[in-house]
């Protein structure tokens, strides 16, 4: 992207010596950081209201120094200029020229102070040189710099200095420039950052190893809605295009919004006055993956532009995306007490043929500590999906900014993000309830003998079940949000006040075409996931036998999810300049209101006929009854990858329009709905302090902020009637909870040394409950006399932190930084025995009372005890040119960071692991080399393997490390155009699993490569 910053946007200004006398004193309220001069000027002008210019040609572009907070606009002029043989000049009160140093001046003194200007009557500096043009400002240039992933990294570096807590930054450039499939995918080269991926997509972010729901993300300051039932924030429904920078925020102020015990992801779209000259960006791409063969196109503009005191803008992005995955997914553990506490026959001959064929003696058949440390292969399956995606999103923003010390802005952002998903999926279930063991070909008593465990990798059952399903998701999601944004400056005196909505609305519309057919057949693990042979004798080729699958049912399911978020907040901030406590700088304080409503319905329907509740077609249609297509024909891209296979299912376009009756719908559940409603009142105040030790500068913020949250959930609850019949409460019940705490927090710098920063940071944060957990609904096991509720009462997760780190800044835009830090997390969410509903009373189906029971309320509750989660994190940023002029343009930025937890998954067996979800180790390495016209980047993004979940809460199910190469080449024909080629996962890298040990794989998964070609125009 090709940036144009101006130093002078107002290059004409008239000001006479009344108005001048009125002149307040100018601070620099915050520190600015050891930057290029054009960037200090820009932030000395933010801070100031000044307006600078300067000759480019004869001035150039030397690196400052840092600059504390609290200084004069005259005192912070001084340190930046010092030693570069230039000097500044009031043209007039709000105008200063920046100039080299004639003979017998001083280069840094100020020639002309701001009122000897207006005494002088010193003439205003003119856009354009002319009569009465003030000497030295005849051609004077405003300096303009094409944008460049370099400079975009030193605007990062820039933004993590001058920010007092620990955090990091991606800047547009960053985010446009690499070839990413959506806003997740750019955060993933983030410092601590890692992303959860789906059929080669990014979906979620991680911050530090903790889940995505530790995380908490807002858009221009305002929490950001979800479609999803929960707090998480889906990632993949924002286009990379409309955003303009991204901090994540991992040491917090009191002024920041609470939510997050893993970090803040703050999003910041652009506006107006971001540029000070009409700006159009225009681009286009075409993306081709490599199993698909499709080829999807993107488009995208930006158009900004100011009149006088306004200033508007509108962005707009549209992008197809048609991914095919092809993956053998669907294999893990199941124990053997399946079988042998199944009745009958089934159990004996399990226990039968595992003392014959394995030498195993099962003594009780009903023990579970004995049974469950047996286990076999729960499923095997071939399954193909193809992924379309269709996603728009707009940004508007309108500005009304007067003077630099005012400022009204209205933003809107609008997104739509439709996606379809069709899996076919030819699948043996060896766990079926028709089935038991036969005969153990091999079985594996040493791999996992210190769990005391046997598996069963050979086996032949009596009545394997064989599926054909043909699914399809679709899912609809609309997002708005809209918000005003109030800055005022005065001399002594900030404000800043927001007011706004964000809005999301998801349809998610599943539907399952069912076949099956029971046989017998052998199962067993291969070398890179698992396989389903016929037996015989009745045994079948489950790819190649329509006519045996009978039809079972056509499921369908409808969620659709509400989530509306209020917010107003306003901050005040009052500068300080006590002669009996000159260190304190300024005080801040400020309040929050949220108020947040998420509703869920949720409903299923089987279809079994061609009207509302006729079963005609089950155990009677089969699957040849249907038109069927080979896999190669139903989906792009030809055949099956992963393996030598073929089969012929039903496409979903056709069981859409054939099995879907007229007039059919599907109902949503009471059972299922629950709303929950949680309003948030939030006031801090927190102070900041600049001062000196021997010739250390430091800085400090301190504060705290007070969060008061009250909830009101609904759902509701199931009732068995004197009939025997059930049904729920004819209205919802509701239930209200709350809950207040006290956040304190502490963030510190000190320049040890020109460019050597110590940071260090403590806090106290916390992160709200899932909605689904504090949602008031009930569901009741008649037969076993237990109800499990939602707890609206629920308190929310804390973690105390603190981190502390040494970065080193260094002239030419390099960084290295390192730093360790320190999580300790209490009220962690589990499920447990709460209370006893006495004296229920159950019906049996014929209407005749079966008793009165006290009924076992299970509930989410916080457990007691806290866990740790210890980091480090190094970060490397070096053009390389800085050792040799032959490396002018090369460099390298990377980061690395290794994570360790003390918490153990849970599993009812005993086994340790490693908290699900936490990766011990990530990092990610770009090299680049760029120049005027060409620049090339080649970036690695690795993730060890981790936990991805306990099977049957038994089993841990690993993820294997991932690392994924991504590659942009990018020429500029012109100033204005540009033309690039980027490629996603070059390597064509493949997501694969295991339960336990690799020996025992559970999913073999490719996406292919994506390679696309883009054109880009900025005017």
């Amino acid at each position: 992207m090709r940036c144009t910053l101006f130093l002078s946007i107002a290059l004409a200004l008239q000001v006479t010596a009344t108005a001048t006398a009125a002149e307040p004193t100018r601070l620099a309220a915050d520190a600015i950081a050891s930057q290029p001069l054009d960037m200090a000027l820009n932030a000395l002008s933010r801070q100031t209201g000044l307006q600078f210019v300067y000759n480019a040609q004869v001035a150039g572009n030397p690196r400052t120094p840092a600059v504390p907070a609290g200084l004069s606009a005259e005192a912070a002029l001084d340190r930046l200029l010092a030693g570069t043989g230039l000097r500044y000049r009031y043209l007039n009160a709000g105008t200063v020229t920046i100039e080299a140093a004639t003979a017998g001046n001083e280069p840094t003194s100020g020639v002309v102070a701001p009122m000897a200007a207006a005494e002088a009557g010193a003439a205003p500096l003119q856009a354009s040189a002319g009569e009465g043009a003030a000497p030295g400002a005849q051609n004077l240039e405003t300096i303009q710099v094409t944008g460049s992933y370099s400079r975009s990294l030193e605007q990062a570096v820039d933004l993590k200095r001058n920010n007092i807590g620990f955090s990091d930054s991606i800047v547009a450039t960053d985010v446009a420039d690499f070839p990413e499939q959506n806003l997740a995918e750019a955060l993933q080269r983030v410092p601590g950052v890692t992303i959860e991926r789906s059929k080669g997509l990014g979906t979620k972010v991680n911050v530090r190893g903790l889940p995505s729901e530790y995380t908490y993300v807002s858009i221009n300051d305002l929490a950001t809605a979800s479609g999803s039932g929960g707090r998480d924030v889906e990632f993949d429904m924002f286009a990379s295009e409309i955003i303009q920078q991204v901090t994540v925020q991992k040491s917090p102020t009191a002024a920041d919004e609470e939510g997050g015990i893993a970090g803040s992801v703050k999003i910041t779209t652009a506006r107006p006055f971001d540029y000070n000259e009409r700006k159009l960006v225009l681009s286009a791409e075409g993306a081709h993956n490599s199993i698909s063969e499709e080829v999807d196109p993107r488009f995208a503009f930006l158009a900004a532009d100011t009149w006088g005191d306004w200033g508007g803008l509108v962005s707009y992005s549209q992008s197809k995306r048609t991914n095919r995955t092809d993956s053998t997914s669907g294999i893990n553990f199941r124990p053997m007490s399946r079988f042998l506490g199944a009745s009958g026959t089934r159990g004996t001959q399990a226990q039968a043929v595992l003392a014959r064929d394995a030498g195993v003696n099962i003594v009780n058949r009903t023990d579970t500590d004995e049974t469950n440390r047996v286990v076999f292969q729960d499923k095997v399956g071939d399954r193909v999906y193809l992924n379309e995606q269709d996603k728009w999103g707009a940004t508007a923003s309108l500005q009304y900014k007067p003077s630099s010390s005012f400022s009204l802005t209205f933003d809107a952002m609008l997104g739509g993000y439709d996606s379809t998903e069709d899996e076919y999926d030819a699948a043996a279930y060896s766990a079926s309830s028709r089935s038991t063991l036969d005969t153990i070909h091999e079985y594996d008593a040493s791999t996992l003998s210190e769990y005391g465990m046997v598996v069963l990798r050979d086996v032949s059952y009596t009545a394997t079940q064989h599926e054909m399903l043909s699914k399809e998701r679709i899912n609809k999601t609309d997002y708005s949000q809209y918000s005003v944004a109030l800055d005022w400056k005065g001399q002594d005196w900030y404000i800043d006040a927001m007011a706004g909505y964000s809005g999301a609305e998801k349809t998610s519309d599943f539907s399952n075409l069912k076949h099956v057919a029971y046989a017998p057949s052998r199962t067993r693990w291969t070398g890179r996931s698992g396989e389903t042979i016929p037996s015989t004798p009745g045994g079948f080729d489950m790819y190649n036998a329509s006519d045996k699958y009978l039809f079972e049912a056509y499921e369908t399911t409808l969620e659709k999810v509400d989530d509306d978020k209020y917010a107003a907040q306003v901050n005040v901030t009052r500068m300080l300049d006590l002669a009996f406590l000159p260190a304190l700088r300024d005080v801040k304080f400020g309040a929050r209101y949220t108020d947040r409503s998420k509703q869920r319905q949720y409903g299923e329907l089987k279809i079994t006929g061609p009207t509302a509740g006729s079963s005609a077609w089950v155990n009677t249609r089969t699957l040849a009854d249907s038109p069927l297509q080979w896999i190669g024909d139903i989906v792009p891209g030809g055949d099956y990858t992963i393996k030598d296979l073929d089969w012929q299912q039903v496409s979903n376009d056709y069981a859409r329009r054939a099995f879907r009756y007229d007039g059919f719908y599907t109902p949503f559940d009471a059972g299922q709905f629950y709303q929950v409603d949680e309003k948030v009142t939030s006031v801090y105040a927190m102070a900041d302090f600049a001062f000196d030790i021997g010739h250390v500068p430091v800085n400090i913020n301190a504060g705290a902020r007070y969060v008061d949250t009250s909830v009101t959930s609904f759902g509701y609850h199931p009732i068995q009637r004197p009939d025997g019949s059930t049904g729920y409460t004819d209205t919802p019940v509701s239930k209200d909870g709350s809950y207040d705490d006290l956040l304190p927090s502490f963030n510190m710098t000190a320049e040890l040394a020109q460019g050597l920063l110590l940071r260090a940071a403590a806090s106290k944060t916390m992160m709200r409950p899932a909605l689904t957990d504090i949602a008031y609904k009930r569901t009741a096991s008649w037969s076993s006399y237990r109800f499990t509720d939602g707890n609206p009462e629920l308190k929310p997760t804390y973690a105390k932190q603190w981190e502390v780190g040494l970065e080193k800044y260094l002239d030419n835009g390099a960084l290295f930084a390192a730093s360790y830090f320190r999580k300790n997390i209490d009220g962690v969410v589990i499920n447990s025995l709460t209370g006893v509903v006495e004296d229920v009373a159950v019906y049996n189906a014929n209407g005749t009372l079966h008793g009165i029971f006290d009924f076992d309320v299970y509930q989410p509750v916080n457990a007691k005890g806290s866990y740790q989660v210890d980091g480090v994190e190094l970060v490397a940023q070096l053009p390389l040119g800085m050792f040799h002029p032959m490396l002018e343009g090369f460099g390298v930025n990377a980061n690395y960071t290794v994570l360790d937890s003390s918490l153990a998954g849970e599993s009812d067996l005993g086994i340790r692991t490693p908290m699900p979800g936490l990766a011990e180790k990530t990092w990610n390495l770009t090299a680049y080399y760029e120049n005027e016209r060409f620049d090339a980047r080649v970036s690695y993004n690795h993730k060890d393997e981790y936990v991805e979940s306990i099977g049957y809460d038994m089993y841990p199910i690993s993820r294997d490390a991932y690392g994924q190469m991504d590659v942009s080449i990018g020429y500029r024909i012109t100033d204005n155009i540009k033309v690039s080629l980027k490629g996603i996962n070059l390597t064509n890298e493949i997501t694969s699993g295991y339960t336990m040990d690799p020996s025992f794989p559970t999913m073999y998964e490719a996406s292919g490569r994506r390679i696309s070609l883009g054109l880009r125009a900025d005017f």
